[in-house]
């Protein structure tokens, strides 16, 4: 397994299936917040997601919140959308991950890893052992340290698309 490297890219979180996820045995997400399930600092949703979180609860995909921000931030989020989460997480480190997987009383062959960063959603993945499913950034920051960031990136996702043939 390469480290920075995701399983699996996604156009858009909702694009990913209860059924993509029960043939690879994942019954357990972890779920990003910025750009992943809403834009950077936005308190309501991206389109489609709501409905993605009913279709995959209704298939019995158990869902949590485990991000890097704080809990001001991540709180009003987490329950707006009805979720368990972790807030001020330290990914890639695998205290949020570990402490999201207790919760969920799963463990790292039924869960994976969902977000739009590969160093610290795919990278902290892949620390543990979990799947790592990466989706594209709903939206560009304008943050010199996320340009920096996304330009290196851009490596690893070039490499899945040409290998892959696309995203998903």
């Amino acid at each position: 397994m390469k480290l920075y490297h995701p399983d699996y890219i996604f156009e858009k979180t909702i694009n990913i299936t209860p059924e993509f996820l029960k043939k690879l045995g994942i019954t357990n997400l972890l779920l990003d917040v910025d750009n992943t399930l809403t834009t950077h600092g936005n308190p309501e949703p991206a389109d489609g997601i709501v409905e993605w979180i009913k279709l995959m609860q209704d298939n019995g995909i158990k869902l949590m919140i485990v991000s890097n921000n704080y809990k001001k931030r991540v709180e009003p989020f987490a329950k707006r959308l009805g979720l368990p989460y972790s807030s001020f997480s330290t990914k890639p480190l695998r205290r949020g991950f570990i402490k999201a997987m207790k919760i969920l009383e799963s463990n790292s062959n039924n869960t994976a890893v969902v977000g739009d960063q590969i160093f610290t959603d795919i990278l902290g993945a892949h620390l543990l052992n979990m799947k790592a499913i990466m989706v594209l950034a709903i939206l560009e920051e304008d943050g010199l340290g996320f340009k920096i960031k996304r330009k290196f990136e851009k490596r690893y996702i070039d490499e899945y698309i040409a290998k892959n043939g696309g995203v998903l």
